[in-house]
Parts: C-alpha cells; structure tokens; sequence
C-alpha cells in the first residue's frame, strides 16, 4: 500500500548514519589500539579519520532525529511518542532526551564532543584512551541499531530504531487508510518534564556521566603502554572534570526534584537519578587516591581500580 503525506527519505538517511557511525566506531577501535601498540603513525592517522566519520555521522543521526521532530512527522514512531503540535518549541529537546534512543544518542554526543578534543590536544595518551572510547560508542551504538537477524529456529532483534516507522510498530485498523497521517497526532510530551529543568539538567547529567570514560580509557591506556605512573596527572585533570559536572548534574537534579513538589523530594525521585550519586561518591575517591599518587607514588593500583568502578 502506497501512503499518502509520508516523508521516507530523513528516516533512510538517518538510518543509514547509524550504520555508518556503527562501523567507523568499531574501525576507529582497532587501527587506534594498533597505534596504542606501536603499530605507526599511520594507524593513528586511520583512527583519527575513523572517529570524524564516526562523529560527524553521530551528528547527522542527532539532526535528521530534531528535523523529524520539529516538523511533526507523525510516521514515525519516535516522533508520535514524544511531541505533539501543542507542544512549545523550548520542550523539543526535552522530548528529544525523553526517549531510551533519544537517552543513548545524548550520550553519545558528549562521547564524541570529548573524543574530538583528545584528538585536537594530541595527548600521548590519544591511542590508547580513543581506542576504549571508540569501543563504547560501538557498544552505545548496538543500543539503536535495529537490525533484525532470522535465524531459524529464532529471531533476534538487536537495537531500537529511533527512525522506525509507527506502521511497522503498531498494528491498528487506521494503517488501512492511505491517508492516515490526517487523522492521528502525536502524544506528546509527558506534562511534569515540561520544566525547563529537563532541558538543562540530562546534558550536564550525562555530560556527567559520558566523560568518565575519558579517565577510564586514559588508565587503561597506561597499563596498555605498561606507563603505570605517567597517567596519573592527566586522568586526575579529567576526573576533576567528570566529579564536577557530574556533581553539578545531581544538584540540578536535586533543585528539580524539590521545585516539582509531585516528586516528593530528591530522595523520593526517580531511583536512577538517586544512583547517579553512587558513581560520584566513587568518583571522589578516585580524585583523593589520584592525588596520593601523583605525590607519593602510591595507590595507583587503587586510583585504577576506583577509575574503573566509576565507569562501570
């Protein structure tokens, strides 16, 4: 059946990003630990141009997802489940960061926007820390996919779509009728995120919380490269970084939680952002046992352990 008013073209070209930003991730991964190893110049070259085209795709999914959402293109999916013509253009991005999709692309932003500045500062820690970071954007990356795999016996369904199509997802008498995009609308965005803190608290949230594997990948980089001293000073600078807009994110979330009173308070609210206070307590740690390193030359096996635990 042939649908009347369907925009098909942006959910194409966004899903095609994904697979491009999905196998430059997993490109840039290898020829960077190759570099990490010694390997030459040549591989730390690959993985720079990797994860551009890694970043710039990131960007591409981010844009095509906004455009979809802004004009009101109720075909897909994503877009019916989050906005709706009533909907004021300041809460676009917070409909955006609502979805589980919307959650991983943001995360996946702050990845790049990090990885993008390793590479300008060209730290000797760049291989090893854009390798792992590259990694977890190809683990981030799975999450959105939406690939489906028959294998008999069994279907397997890896990633959700964020440009799927609402036919492909709903099954209802309305899909019957080639013009049925005159008659739905869209849902809409939930009435208690529509508070300008849930434009402004995710990003620094996850902000927050994506540059933890900056440190991460910096300590993994030094036991790779057997410098299990040299990463001190430049994993305690990123992990300053990551307690302090980590903590910034919680106390904004903390502002919201006893402003809108329905919460019942910051203890109250949603368990994910209570447990967003248990990587930055660790994370403290970890800043307290980096600077015991770096004066004495102990606890780094502590400062490695405490690096991973904040990530994970």
């Amino acid at each position: 059946m042939e649908y009347v008013g369907e925009h098909l073209l942006p959910g194409q070209l966004g899903h095609f990003l994904i697979l491009l930003a999905f196998c430059s991730a997993i490109f840039s991964s290898v020829v960077y630990y190759l570099a990490a190893k010694g390997k030459g110049t040549d591989f730390l070259t690959a993985g720079k141009l990797g994860f551009f085209i890694h970043g710039v795709s990131v960007f591409g999914i981010i844009a095509t997802l906004f455009y979809i959402m802004t004009n009101h293109y109720y075909e897909y999916s994503y877009a019916w489940e989050h906005v709706s013509d009533d909907l004021p253009f300041r809460y676009i991005f917070s409909a955006f960061w609502e979805g589980q999709e919307g959650s991983f692309l943001l995360w996946m932003f702050w990845h790049v926007v990090l990885g993008f500045v390793m590479m300008l500062r060209g730290s000797r820690w760049e291989s090893g820390t854009m390798s792992v970071l590259s990694l977890i954007q190809v683990v981030l990356m799975s999450m959105i996919l939406g690939l489906y795999f028959d294998f008999g016996f069994t279907d397997f369904k890896l990633g959700s779509n964020p440009f799927i199509l609402l036919r492909d997802v709903q099954s209802a008498p309305i899909f019957n009728n080639v013009n049925y995009l005159s008659l739905i609308t869209g849902t809409g965005l939930n009435p208690l995120l529509q508070n300008y803190w849930m434009t402004i608290h995710p990003p620094v949230l996850f902000l927050g919380f994506a540059s933890t594997a900056i440190p991460f990948g910096i300590a993994v980089s030094g036991f790779i490269q057997k410098q299990y001293q040299a990463f001190i000073g430049e994993a305690l600078t990123w992990s300053l970084f990551s307690a302090g807009f980590l903590g910034l994110g919680i106390l904004m979330g903390g502002a919201w939680a006893y402003e809108a009173l329905s919460f019942g308070g910051y203890w109250a609210w949603d368990p994910v952002e209570n447990m967003s206070l248990v990587p930055w307590l660790v994370l403290v740690a970890g800043v307290h046992t980096l600077l015991i390193a770096k004066h004495t030359n102990r606890s780094i096996g502590a400062s490695f352990i405490f690096l991973c635990v904040v990530f994970s």
